[in-house]
């Protein structure tokens, strides 16, 4: 899992702020809940793109299996929540999608390409986050974060791999763009602590 972890240390433009890993230790309930929510969006989004593209075939295969793999750490991430007794509800999103969203093309086959980078980017944050969490948590919660390395680092490869096939070749340049975006949202102050929030002072 290093070497994986290494190559999207690589990739990520800047590694998690110490502010925000503060503000998630000060909050875990909350990280759960959102945690909770990014898993199930994760999972929405791998079933958009299987029934907007469905001649795709390499597509259809992999989000499938991510589509299965995110539900399933959905349930795991509710069942911690339950021991716990923290109980499950409606957050606002945090800015951070939507924000990498923004510059989504609006036709195919750029919209694709594009859609495809930015889960490329919010796996790869979500597999920094769960390493750089892990050794401050407590032994239940620090040992399924780790556990979520290998498939969140996969489904950063995927998406990225899909990228390349949409495009037609490397997908370089349009990666760039978007992880400038990415550091923006990283590195600046946000005003509500989210899984994928900027550090709230």
């Amino acid at each position: 899992m290093t070497e994986a972890l290494q190559e999207i240390h690589a990739f990520l433009p800047c590694r998690t702020p110490q502010q925000w890993i503060d503000n998630a230790l000060a909050n875990q309930d909350l990280m759960l809940i959102d945690h909770a929510h990014c898993e199930k969006k994760a999972a929405s989004t791998a079933l958009s793109l299987m029934y907007r593209y469905v001649d795709n075939t390499d597509l259809l295969n992999k989000m499938s299996r991510l589509a299965r793999e995110e539900l399933r750490h959905f349930e795991q991430v509710l069942a911690i929540m339950k021991k716990r007794g923290v109980e499950y509800g409606h957050l606002t999103p945090a800015r951070y999608a939507a924000g990498l969203r923004q510059e989504v093309r609006a036709e195919d086959p750029g919209r694709l390409v594009d859609v495809l980078i930015v889960g490329a980017i919010i796996e790869a944050r979500s597999c920094e986050r769960f390493a750089t969490l892990a050794p401050h948590l407590d032994n239940t919660l620090a040992d399924f974060y780790n556990s979520l390395l290998k498939s969140e680092a996969r489904h950063y490869q995927d998406y990225l791999r899909l990228a390349e096939q949409a495009n037609g070749g490397p997908v370089t340049d349009r990666v760039r763009e978007f992880l400038e975006i990415e550091h923006r949202l990283i590195i600046e102050p946000d005003t509500e602590f989210r899984f994928h929030s900027g550090p709230v002072q």
